[in-house]
């Protein structure tokens, strides 16, 4: 009954998002929307294997950008319609989360984090150094001139990206109360014993790279549409990676609601001081909210409230 009810609300806010694209409002505030939706998807699947499996993974930079370069390319070399350029950039992002996992996934704490990093440092140098994607100079993508339903695409890609947060947001909900997040969580909190107790520890940590790899590359998808114009440099930003694991670890990291938590509140945040500031304080905003939750809140907003629910009912 409660899928049934968060479905319903999934469709009112689609819903609730393509009439307010009928207003006359501000186009800012539908890039605004966006990036926070587009935070939504990174957290989330981040969460998948950093949060539900205790995986630190440093490369949400790579994936990310790896799908926008798909689509970028995939946009510059066939009249190809937007489902398949996710379809393409999920696809791709999963199997190099596949490939990844396989290869690191045997490396525990900060030994895997490193590979993660440098995963995207090697992405970074095959893309400058590939011409038919622009290398170091960039590449352009040209958006449509018209699309069905919507007055111009900026709003059009303000819906999609809110689509895409409630399909990460459902899958994460999906495998927190499924066998594999039971798998997944016995995992994080003790491997060697899900391993003695007959848990298939490889084999559910590969499924969870593969889905984070995925989400991540399809959040990347709609970007070359969004900028316009991608290089290495800012397609590759740290802030992606930053974020990625930071609003997880704000909102609460083993839970599906931590994510949204965190990207709202801190890509909100982030976005009021671009406008009001300038946008070189995000990461300093993000550093500042993350260190004052780890000394304060380890466990994020989520099991600050936990917490004080049990100590009331005590």
């Amino acid at each position: 009954m409660r899928g049934r009810a968060l479905l319903a609300v999934a469709v009112a806010l689609v819903v609730l998002a393509v009439a307010l694209t009928r207003l006359s409002a501000n186009q800012y505030y539908y890039f605004a929307a966006y990036v926070i939706f587009q935070y939504v998807v990174l957290a989330t699947a981040w969460n998948i294997l950093g949060g539900y499996t205790g995986y630190v993974n440093f490369g949400s930079a790579g994936f990310f950008a790896l799908g926008a370069y798909t689509a970028a390319i995939l946009i510059k070399a066939f009249p190809v319609p937007f489902p398949v350029l996710l379809l393409a950039a999920g696809t791709v992002g999963g199997l190099l989360g596949l490939s990844l996992g396989y290869l690191t996934l045997r490396l525990r704490g900060v030994f895997f984090s490193i590979a993660t990093l440098a995963l995207a440092v090697v992405l970074q140098t095959l893309i400058v150094n590939w011409e038919y994607a622009g290398g170091s100079r960039g590449i352009y993508t040209m958006r449509p001139a018209t699309v069905l339903f919507f007055d111009n695409y900026v709003e059009f890609l303000f819906v999609v990206m809110l689509i895409l947060a409630l399909g990460a947001l459902a899958t994460a909900r999906w495998i927190e109360h499924s066998r594999l997040g039971r798998g997944l969580a016995a995992i994080r909190d003790n491997e060697e014993a899900a391993e003695c107790m007959g848990v298939p520890t490889l084999r559910l940590k590969l499924v969870a790279a593969t889905v984070s790899g995925a989400l991540m590359g399809i959040a990347g998808a709609p970007f070359p549409y969004y900028v316009t114009y991608m290089e290495p440099a800012s397609t590759f930003n740290l802030d992606y990676a930053v974020n990625s694991l930071a609003m997880p670890m704000i909102g609460g990291a083993t839970t599906w609601v931590g994510p949204l938590l965190g990207a709202v509140l801190l890509g909100t945040a982030q976005q009021i001081a671009t406008v009001t500031i300038s946008s070189a304080l995000n990461l300093l905003i993000v550093g500042v909210v993350l260190v004052a939750f780890v000394i304060l809140a380890p466990d994020g907003i989520i099991g600050l409230v936990r917490r004080r629910r049990g100590g009331r009912h005590a």
